[in-house]
């Protein structure tokens, strides 16, 4: 590193000590101008190189700003849209005790330190300092020896009749307070505080992909325990009819009346529903232990709280056109890449900045005396001013090596983005069609539902009048049991689908007027300088 150093004496003139040649007088004023005017010089940042992904991007991104008026996507309490009191309450038990929530939102908080870190790195420093300095060495070493050589030594003072110490000793004290300052002409800790700033924001995203992941993951678990405690019931139930079925065709087959083909089929269907149930038992303890993590530990009323059947939800309202678009705004993981990107951009020019000289400027102000009370006497304060003009010279491997690896970083999370973008877009295709189907099959398990219900009381009414058996009789039982169970789990089918349209959605939509903070998110995204001007 070039250096040269400048000092501030008492005619107020700054005076530069040049290695070798003249010397040459500087005003403190022109340095401090010249600064300023070079401050303004930053290093822009520099964009993506275009390719195939930032072109997919770009576009989208453009789709999502002019999409944004004169309603947009809002994110809402989405899980209400379930229409179930129990699944709501479980939330809220999960927002307030989930530790991966916790976790996030500390991660948030170091983002948000860091920021703060890097934005003072902008501003200047000030210490305050308290000194004692006691110097105590023999007469005949350090500078009393430089005095015996210089001819000055205890001779000397003895023809001046004069008693030469033999120990020198002096304490001083000082009370001063430091300061100091880089003048950030090429932008090198605005755009770290920028980079810093983006990161804080992509921290925040984070943490509602957090929220998002582990909301949709209770309601998941929850759909499932519901699910599995409602299977149990109907499994008992079957094994129930099944039994009696057996006893009856055991009876009929010693009559005569059926062959041992009929009461092997019967017996093997009550095997396998007897056995069906331990393995819905085992299904259940897990799906509950992964909601008691998921609580927070472990929670007694649990079993009060979950209902034995779900409830039929409302339909969804229609999801609004343009939809694919309008989710880069909401989605918080694709708002995390974006700013990601951001925050690797302006990491380039302060990498880019390091290749150019710096100025800095310090100094101190105090008190100096051999006497504490001697510190407020203005003949004994002191004062200086440093500055120092530093420019690589043999570093430039290393600089240049930080400045390839921050543009590599850059490519790649402009890569991150495309691929989240892309991804975002296809899971919400993906996700409305899985729900179309899931509607369809429900809306189909409904009515055939319906109808077993319907014979299975016709038989009842038949068999209580004597025209029809027993048999048939728990045959129309035994089918309408089971479609229900079918029914069971297609309605839990239906609200998977609905649970992976809320996610890739990144909550759920509602259509708003554009108020004040819609105006201004949709001029951000129109507008990059705007959003840079914001983070800084």
């Amino acid at each position: 590193m070039a250096e040269t150093k400048f000092s501030f004496n008492p005619g107020g003139r700054i005076k530069r000590i040049a290695p070798a040649g003249g010397r040459s007088r500087v005003s403190a004023f022109a340095v401090v101008l010249a600064g300023s005017v070079l401050s303004a010089c930053a290093i822009v940042p520099p964009a993506p190189e275009r390719g195939p992904i930032a072109s997919i991007v770009d576009d989208l991104a453009g789709d999502a700003a002019r999409e944004a008026t004169p309603g947009r996507i809002e994110p809402a309490r989405w899980w209400e849209a379930f229409n179930d009191p129990a699944l709501d309450r479980i939330v809220e038990a999960v927002l307030e005790s989930n530790f991966d929530l916790a976790e996030a939102v500390a991660r948030v908080e170091q983002a948000r330190v860091r920021a703060r870190i890097a934005v003072g790195a902008r501003m200047p420093s000030v210490s305050a300092s308290l000194a004692a300095n006691a110097y105590d060495v023999p007469a005949n070493a350090a500078l009393g020896a430089q005095l015996d050589e210089l001819g000055i030594g205890s001779e000397t003072f003895d023809a001046f009749n004069l008693t030469f110490p033999e120990r020198l000793d002096l304490t001083t004290y000082t009370l001063g307070a430091n300061f100091s300052y880089e003048l950030d002409f090429w932008g090198r800790n605005r755009n770290d505080a920028r980079a810093a700033r983006a990161e804080t924001l992509a921290a925040e995203a984070d943490l509602r992909a957090a929220r998002i992941g582990v909301l949709a993951e209770t309601v998941g678990t929850y759909l499932e325990v519901v699910d599995l405690r409602s299977q149990r019931e109907l499994t008992a139930e079957i094994v129930r009819i099944l039994e009696e079925l057996e006893a009856l065709d055991t009876v009929r087959y010693e009559r005569g009346l059926i062959d041992i083909r009929e009461l092997y089929a019967t017996r093997r269907q009550l095997i396998d529903a007897e056995t069906q149930l331990p393995r819905i038992e085992g299904r259940l303890a897990d799906a509950e232990g992964r909601l008691w993590i998921l609580l927070g530990g472990y929670r007694e009323d649990i079993d009060a709280v979950l209902p034995d059947a779900l409830v039929a939800s409302a339909p969804l309202d229609p999801v609004p056109a343009g939809v694919p678009a309008d989710l880069l705004m909401q989605r918080p993981d694709v708002g995390a890449a974006r700013e990601r990107v951001e925050a690797a951009r302006h990491a380039v020019g302060a990498r880019r900045a390091e290749l150019l000289p710096s100025l800095s400027i310090s100094g101190s102000i105090g008190g100096m005396s051999t006497q504490s009370g001697e510190w407020f006497d203005a003949d004994q304060w002191f004062r200086n001013l440093t500055v120092n003009l530093l420019g690589p010279v043999f570093e430039r491997g290393r600089l240049r090596g930080n400045v390839a690896l921050a543009e590599a970083r850059l490519e790649e999370t402009a890569a991150v983005y495309g691929r989240a973008v892309v991804t975002a877009v296809n899971e919400v295709r993906a996700t409305l069609t899985g729900l179309a189907t899931s509607e369809l099959a429900v809306a189909r398990l409904s009515t055939v539902t319906e109808d077993a219900a319907a014979e299975a009381a016709l038989q009842e009414r038949r068999y209580v009048s004597g025209v029809a058996d027993y048999a048939t009789y728990l045959a129309a039982q035994q089918n309408h049991v089971a479609l229900q169970s079918a029914l069971a789990a297609g309605r839990r089918d239906l609200g998977f689908a609905r649970l992976a349209l809320h996610r890739a959605l990144g909550g759920t939509w509602t259509t708003a007027a554009p108020s004040a903070l819609n105006r201004a998110q949709t001029a951000l995204v129109s507008d990059p300088q705007l959003l840079s001007a914001t983070t800084e």
